[in-house]
């Protein structure tokens, strides 16, 4: 009996050390299998440090890029309120321009105007003030016409009234002889009436009278 129960505890005993060889082994290669994974993991991790370091030189590059484009911004509205300010000078100058130009139109209009009442000597219009001007050895634009121009002088109140009985002299028809003297002189032919002279020579002096 003794020796029966023995042998049944040793087939146990073999029974259970197969069993814990078993599950040593089947440990052994469950912790090999945790190495491995711990390997990986660790790896995996090395991966994911890299990664986040990339990240963060990527983010500090965005950074960095960000600010130069905000401030390329900042200098490209500079240079448009630049422009802007330089195209609203450029308005006003042109404006300026503009009123100068017209200006300058209507003095000289009213030039031509003051330059027109003046006549030459030989009747013809002063229409040149630069003419007038140069002759003056380059005085005011103003001055200079009224002052260059040659003008003939006004007649005085005795000459006008010569010429006006020169005139009315002329224009009388000549008086008839009287019948005494044309019986006198009835042989002989009648002479024909002399022009008056004063009238003949006054003409010339009336052509050389300038007329405003």
């Amino acid at each position: 009996m003794v020796a029966g129960e023995v042998r049944t505890l040793a087939q146990r005993s073999a029974e259970a050390a197969k069993e814990i060889k078993a599950l040593i082994h089947r440990s052994v290669e469950q912790v090999e299998q945790g190495t491995a994974l711990v390997d990986q993991a660790g790896k995996t991790m090395g991966e994911i440090v890299g990664s986040i370091q990339r990240v963060s030189d990527i983010v500090a590059e965005i950074t960095s890029a960000s600010a130069e484009q905000s401030s390329g911004v900042e200098q490209v509205g500079e240079a448009v309120s630049q422009m802007d300010q330089a195209t609203q000078q450029n308005a006003a100058l042109v404006e300026e321009s503009a009123a100068a130009a017209e200006s300058l139109r209507l003095q000289a209009q009213q030039l031509v105007q003051a330059v027109s009442v003046f006549r030459l000597a030989g009747g013809a219009a002063a229409g040149r003030p630069a003419e007038a001007t140069a002759a003056g050895g380059g005085a005011g634009v103003g001055a200079a016409p009224a002052a260059r121009v040659a003008v003939a002088p006004r007649p005085t109140a005795a000459a006008a009234r010569a010429r006006t009985g020169v005139r009315a002299a002329a224009a009388r028809p000549a008086s008839r002889p009287a019948p005494a003297a044309a019986a006198a002189a009835a042989g002989a032919a009648p002479a024909p009436a002399a022009s008056p002279a004063p009238a003949a020579a006054a003409a010339p002096a009336d052509e050389e009278w300038t007329h405003f």
